[in-house]
């Protein structure tokens, strides 16, 4: 058993690793349960499909509303502490929430409320949880620790969580949303458990907040691997946020796959996605981070096309699950490159602007996709995602050296001998 504790949790990594990836985890399957309830919860009140649809707006807008002041908290404030009273809120709107279900009094505005109020608080959790692992870990053990962190997103969050809620709300539909309260607090006191080290809030001059997301927003601008990153993530959004917009039409009424079907086509990306867990380590021994976010573009242009071109399940399926692969290496690659070259002191504002880039992307690209597939066909969304990623690769191609910044030593791995950054994992 130590043994498998010590592969899954490097003994090198230290005790904090462990508590922080244990609450990411616990969190995690909270999290899971409510993908599937939340929307099972709205269907359940209304049959008013503008309302249905304003519930999944809930949950995606609060990234935008706020996802840049997040960032400033987590910059300006105790970190951990941040996360403790955060998760709190979020465990009193989720016993409200089940307190309601359980009696009955709550309609569809309460309900469409409380979503918009978790989505706001996890905006604030999540982003807050990314800064905590450069505070923790070496910039080496930095993909070993976001693989950990990323796999239990995908097969606890996005394999596991869900059946299970849905199974849950067929026994109440309180059940999920009392579950997840629990969950949340258990991830809570695991996270308290941390105990890190400054980031900076202490040594900067007072500022006002709109001054400290201004210096955010400037540094990841004018930093070459970030502002591509960025970048990349925003308008290959704007692409893979049209296709996936329509993706319940595509696989109903052009594969033919009904309900059960499109249900499926999640497992098979997050089985895609374990499987990148098991080779992520293989990859990066062999072959660079840079090179890795190259390959995945090309990939994910031709996932576009392959799923434009095809109307067989037989087809389909396989182009999902190696898509599976290809989300958790990009994005676990994208987020190490980040934390490689971000100062502490500034990753809570840099994750935030790249938040932004990436919720922004999938609501635009969501409406092209929604109009695309109503004017010319469900698989026109596609075909828009295939020719726009691939002369977007085109013209960020050379850009893409940037990110080789992501496999150099760092300012302080090459710096004078008097050179006394602390190490993060001291």
């Amino acid at each position: 058993m130590s043994r498998i504790l010590d592969t899954v949790f490097p003994r090198r990594l230290g005790a904090g690793f462990r508590w922080l990836v244990a609450s990411s985890w616990v969190s995690n399957l909270g999290d899971g349960l409510a993908l599937a309830a939340g929307p099972l919860v709205v269907a359940s009140l209304t049959t008013d499909a503008r309302l249905v649809a304003l519930g999944a707006t809930m949950q995606w807008l609060p990234p935008l509303l706020f996802g840049l002041l997040a960032g400033a908290v987590s910059d300006r404030l105790d970190r951990r502490r941040v996360i403790i009273t955060v998760n709190l809120v979020r465990v009193g709107v989720l016993a409200v929430l089940a307190t309601a279900l359980a009696t009955g009094q709550v309609s569809i505005l309460a309900v469409l409320g409380a979503l918009f109020l978790l989505g706001t608080s996890e905006v604030f959790v999540d982003n807050t949880t990314s800064t905590i692992l450069p505070m923790i870990a070496h910039r080496d053990d930095l993909t070993v620790g976001n693989a950990r962190l990323q796999a239990g997103y995908v097969t606890i969050n996005q394999l596991a969580g869900p059946p299970v809620g849905a199974a849950l709300f067929t026994l109440g539909a309180m059940v999920p949303f009392a579950s997840q309260a629990i969950l949340v607090l258990g991830a809570t006191v695991l996270v308290s458990r941390l105990r890190l080290p400054p980031h900076g809030k202490a040594t900067r001059a007072p500022s006002r907040i709109h001054h400290d997301i201004v210096e955010g927003f400037r540094w990841a601008v004018r930093h070459g691997a970030v502002r591509t990153l960025i970048l990349t993530v925003f308008i290959f959004n704007l692409t893979f946020g049209a296709a996936w917009s329509v993706l319940v039409l595509y696989a109903t009424r052009h594969l033919g796959l009904g309900e059960i079907g499109f249900g499926l086509i999640t497992t098979v990306q997050a089985v895609g996605g374990v499987v990148g867990i098991a080779a992520y380590g293989w990859l990066t021994r062999r072959v660079s981070l840079s090179n890795l976010m190259r390959a995945g573009l090309i990939l994910e242009t031709f996932t576009h096309l392959g799923l434009a071109a095809t109307d067989s399940p037989a087809v389909a399926m396989p182009i999902f699950f190696v898509f599976g692969v290809h989300v958790f290496v990009w994005g676990t690659t994208s987020i190490t490159i980040r934390q490689r070259v971000v100062p502490t002191e500034l990753q809570g504002r840099v994750n935030s602007v790249n938040l932004v880039g990436v919720f922004g992307g999938l609501v635009i690209g969501s409406a092209v996709g929604g109009i695309l597939a109503e004017r010319v066909g469900v698989t026109a969304p596609f075909w828009y995602a295939f020719v726009g990623s691939a002369i977007f690769v085109v013209l960020i191609w050379r850009q893409l050296r940037h990110l080789s910044v992501g496999d150099a030593p760092t300012l302080e791995e090459v710096g004078s001998d008097d050179d006394e950054a602390p190490d993060p994992a001291s």
